[in-house]
């Protein structure tokens, strides 16, 4: 018996070390990843207080209108508001995974600001902790640096980037949230493309679907990331070093499995390109060439190239719209001198590529990034935006964070005399800072749409967009003199912007100066004369003018242009009862409750036909549907049908 005991005790003695060690290698690998997740918490955690006077910002009269707070559609994930968001081409965009983001903000928010803000921030943070690994990645690969130094130039990238007041558009504004979504699983395509580079077998096979699946995402966010393919080839060259030096580099066996690879990327990106050219189409936002010629997209393009870099190293007088100019030279010293800096600095980037691969890399890359958006296919108002740098501002991020990595080794090696190293150290510092400040500033630029266009035109007076933006919100605020102050400014700056005499008729028209709103509305519609509104519009203001026969002819091609517009078939029966066409009238009246039923104003004006023609019967069950209606409009006819009856 003692001697099966002590056989026992033997046999267990190696299981339980094993399970100890076991144990402890279990315990060593959640401390390891512990300690890896502390820095890009830490960096999450300092992008959201960095942003989080964001919390605070409402919906701006830019688009939120359009795209949320007057559009139902999208509100809530039901059947309905699934296929809206499959099929919808809103604003020229096709954007099924941002729009099923806002539609589970709605169901958790309603129609409270702050939680699609904070949405946005969260996405937001999470990507600047995807962006340092990503960093850690391509810094290791593209540089010598190695342990902290390495560690310092990811974060210092990631800071610069995560940091800098160009990305407060794309976090601050509620629309924009196709900026930031995009954004996370762009990079989520780029680590797991890198880590497939560096896996075999089976986990390679997997990084590649999984690269895709997070590619196919980003697409549904936002298409700009179309360029993706693009990128990962260079991505290829240069840092991964697996395409390139000689024809094998480039058309060998191990160069053809790369190209490959890039396929289902490639059917992903140019299946991107084609829906987005359909929905810019469809919503006739592209800008054709007879107004923006070739020579001009030159100058636009070589516009932009310069401008985000400038921006990037000094962030002055941003703001939501760099208006386009009615005219563009390549001549002009506005466009012709990027042009030149521009070739400049590509013929030195190209000098220098043997020795320094990585600015002609981080150069192909930016241009690459601002292809959708550069200008070579325009569309909207704009020259340039602070958002379009989101993408291509990462490659400039890296250059800087290598910078820093290098300069911390140099530090740590002694060949920087401390003093001076102190000094590099403490300018980094007081940049980053700087930084951060302007861009809890810049955030709240977008708090509501009052603000964000008076600093716009604080930021560039000479804006003619954000005159007439501000205009509209006084006119909507009663504020009639005001807002024709700013269409008035409007004209002076870009008379070619013929909204502005659309907006000032209707301003004229609500202060009852009606022959200057006729003149006004007669100016916009010989340059948009198949816009149904303004011809209703048109049409109200001569009857109010008491042109009644006038009225008629805009009136009816209103009708006829838009026959869903109640208010013209109203409209028409009003100038035809002003006319003594009463008969006639009843039938515009009955038009304009077929098309909606639940509108007051045609049962009124049915009501006094009603009573004109003796049929009191029918006057009575017109009068008591608009009572339901609107019971202070049926007030006003009430002592005319006491009086008759």
């Amino acid at each position: 018996m003692p001697d099966m005991e002590t056989t026992n005790v033997a046999t267990a003695a190696p299981a339980v070390a094993i399970a100890e060690r076991a144990h402890d290698a279990a315990l060593g690998a959640v401390a390891r990843a512990l300690r890896a997740a502390v820095v890009p918490v830490a960096i999450a955690l300092v992008t959201f207080a960095v942003f989080s006077p964001a919390l605070w910002n409402g919906f701006v009269e830019w688009d939120d209108q359009v795209t949320l707070y007057e559009n139902p559609n999208w509100r809530g994930l039901a059947a309905p508001q699934l296929r809206y968001f499959f099929t919808t081409l809103l604003m020229g965009h096709y954007i099924p995974v941002t729009w099923l983001t806002f539609g589970l903000d709605y169901e958790l928010w309603g129609m409270n600001p702050s939680g699609y803000h904070l949405t946005s921030l969260l996405i937001y943070a999470l990507s600047m902790a995807v962006l340092y690994v990503v960093a850690l990645r391509l810094l290791a690969k593209a540089t010598t640096l190695s342990g902290t130094p390495l560690r310092i130039a990811a974060v210092a990238a990631t800071l610069f980037f995560g940091l800098h007041p160009l990305r407060a558009e794309s976090v601050a504004w509620a629309t924009e949230r196709r900026d930031v979504l995009s954004g996370l699983f762009f990079l989520l395509t780029v680590l797991t493309y890198v880590r497939a580079a560096d896996a075999r077998g089976r986990r390679r096979a997997l990084a590649l679907v999984a690269s895709l699946g997070f590619y196919l995402l980003a697409l549904g966010s936002k298409a700009s990331v179309m360029v993706l393919p693009a990128v990962l080839i260079l991505l290829d060259i240069h840092p991964l070093g697996r395409l390139g030096g000689g024809w094998r580099g480039w058309l060998g066996p191990a160069a053809r499995r790369v190209w490959l690879e890039k396929l289902p990327f490639a059917v992903l990106g140019v299946a991107g390109a084609l829906v987005t050219y359909h929905a810019q189409a469809a919503n006739l936002f592209i800008t054709p060439l007879e107004r923006y010629p070739l020579s001009a997209r030159v100058g636009m393009s070589a516009f932009s190239l310069w401008f985000y870099v400038e921006k990037t190293l000094l962030p002055l007088r941003l703001t939501p719209l760099y208006e386009l100019p009615a005219t563009v030279s390549l001549l002009a010293p506005r466009f012709l001198v990027p042009t030149l800096v521009v070739s400049a600095g590509v013929v030195a980037l190209v000098a220098l590529a043997r020795r320094w691969p990585a600015g002609l890399t981080v150069f192909a890359y930016y241009a690459v990034g601002l292809g959708p958006v550069i200008g070579i296919v325009h569309s909207g108002h704009q020259l340039t935006h602070d958002r379009y740098s989101f993408l291509p501002g990462l490659g400039l991020a890296l250059l800087v964070g290598a910078a820093a990595g290098v300069v911390a080794r140099a530090g740590a090696a002694g060949r920087l005399r401390p003093a001076l190293f102190k000094a590099v150290v403490g300018a980094g510092i007081a940049w980053a800072l700087g930084l951060a400040v302007l861009t809890a500033q810049q955030v709240q630029v977008w708090r509501d749409t009052e603000t964000l266009w008076r600093y716009s035109l604080e930021s560039d007076p000479d804006c003619s967009l954000c005159h007439g933006n501000l205009g509209v919100f006084l006119s909507q605020q009663g504020h009639l003199g005001l807002a024709i102050t700013q269409f008035d400014r409007v004209l002076e700056l870009r008379p070619d912007q013929v909204k502005a005499h659309k907006h000032l008729g209707y301003s004229y028209a609500l202060l009852s100066e009606w022959d200057k709103a006729i003149a006004h509305y007669r100016v916009y519609l010989a340059k948009r004369s198949d816009d149904a509104d303004v011809l209703n519009n048109l049409g109200a203001a001569l009857i109010s003018a008491h042109r009644p026969d006038e009225a008629l002819v805009p009136l009816r091609r209103a009708a006829g242009l838009k026959p869903e517009l109640a208010f013209a078939h109203t409209n028409i029966g009003l100038a035809l009862v002003e006319l003594g066409r009463p008969v006639e009238a009843l039938a515009s009246y009955r038009r304009a409750v077929e098309v909606k039923f639940d509108a007051p104003q045609p049962w009124f004006g049915l009501t006094k036909v009603y009573v004109e023609l003796g049929d009191l019967r029918a006057a009575r069950t017109t009068y008591g549907i608009l009572g339901m209606f609107d019971p202070k409009m049926a007030r006003l006819i009430a002592p005319t049908l006491v009086t008759d009856w």
